[in-house]
């Protein structure tokens, strides 16, 4: 697949702000999101950070629209309900024969470490008093968080980020491994599939963001040069060569405002073939909303 037969890309052209920061100003943001369309509804899962003086990220919200721009709120889920110190990614995913599944992104108090968790109820009205379970604990070596995770004709798939915990001061870095399941709660690991290239754009480290197509299989991933980057990654592109994904040899799509990011982007076929976007991004004052826009 050449550039010119990729998939439509995002950029920032013609953005619609769908959840504001909630606030003014670096470290608050909104976004992180992830979003399915089940059944003509659009169902959206993002979490709300504050600067770090004021508590990172505080809570997960999952919220429906019908036409995908303007969303109400159907319930939240704050931090301390799992005794963490912040939240990240959150994936929202509908389970045949169960209900839903929201998977949540956690930090270890006073620690670089992070877990997988989960909540699963009948309906998303209900996910945040749902059945709980600890998805990937994670361990000393490395913390685990912002997984994508899809429903395949052979069952589960997800893509997860993985920090190494073992060198200090450089727990930053960033890869992606490869993981199957058969129901989505028990995980087999397949390895690691995308890193960072020495000296690019996402030397530090490079995280899946989202799938665009699967035949070929092309994906979305986050990435920066160094540790003075963190948060303030930017999006590339890799293929799957059927071993691993391999990056794409173009520059990483950037936001034009403040520290430049523009991450977290997920991806929604929609009937018509055309894709909705959604996508932390920066903002002229440095602060990040999560935006949508349709290719």
């Amino acid at each position: 697949m050449s550039v010119d037969t990729l998939p439509p890309l995002p950029s920032y052209d013609d953005v619609q702000v769908v959840v504001p920061a909630p606030g003014a100003g670096p470290g608050n943001w909104a976004g992180a999101a992830s979003a399915v369309l089940v059944d003509g509804s659009f169902w959206l899962t993002y979490r709300v950070r504050r600067p770090l003086t004021e508590g990172r990220g505080v809570s997960v919200v999952v919220a429906r629209s019908a036409d995908g721009v303007h969303f109400e709120q159907v319930t939240v889920v704050d931090r301390e309900a799992f005794g963490c110190e912040s939240f990240e990614r959150p994936v929202l995913v509908s389970v045949p024969g169960v209900g839903w599944r929201l998977y949540l992104s956690c930090a270890t108090p006073d620690s670089k470490h992070w877990w997988v968790d989960s909540l699963t109820a009948a309906t998303p009205l209900e996910l945040a008093s749902g059945e709980r379970r600890v998805v990937l604990p994670g361990d000393d070596r490395v913390a685990v968080k912002d997984p994508v995770v899809e429903r395949t004709d052979e069952g589960w798939r997800m893509w997860l980020c993985c920090h190494p915990l073992t060198d200090a001061g450089h727990e930053d870095r960033m890869t992606t491994r490869l993981l199957t399941s058969v129901d989505g709660l028990d995980w087999t690991d397949a390895g690691e599939v995308l890193a960072g290239r020495p000296g690019r754009w996402d030397a530090r480290g490079a995280r899946v963001t989202t799938v665009l197509s699967d035949a070929p299989l092309v994906v979305l991933y986050d990435g920066r040069p160094d540790a003075a980057s963190n948060w303030f990654e930017t999006t590339g592109v890799a293929r799957w060569d059927g071993e691993r994904l391999v990056a794409d040899d173009t520059d990483p799509i950037v936001s034009p405002h403040s520290d430049g990011a523009w991450r977290y982007a997920s991806a929604v076929p929609l009937p018509d073939g055309r894709t909705r976007f959604y996508v932390e991004a920066a903002r002229p004052d440095g602060a990040h909303d999560l935006v949508t826009l349709v290719r």
